[in-house]
């Protein structure tokens, strides 16, 4: 197992973190190892890559002044190789 540090942590987050580790009844040192645990593994849990991510977050806020235009089919490329 490592060991992981953590300095400079604000008087008032290190009341709170005191007072849910006890309401949990568990040590602060555990009730961190359970807040890691548990952010780490929502944000690995993802069921879309992060681009639908995005755009489900935002749909509601998207208008159709935003909306992509239609694509073209691309120009036949010259041929260098044909006489002029």
């Amino acid at each position: 197992m490592a060991t992981l540090t953590i300095r400079n942590v604000d008087d008032v987050t290190k009341r709170l973190l005191r007072i849910r580790a006890a309401q949990h009844g568990v040590s602060m040192e555990e009730e961190v190892r359970r807040i890691l645990r548990q952010e780490l593994s929502r944000a690995g849990s993802s069921q879309f890559p992060f681009g639908q991510h995005l755009l489900s977050r935002f749909a509601e806020s998207t208008s159709e002044e935003f909306a992509l235009p239609a694509r073209q089919v691309p120009r036949t490329p010259p041929s260098w190789d044909e006489p002029i």
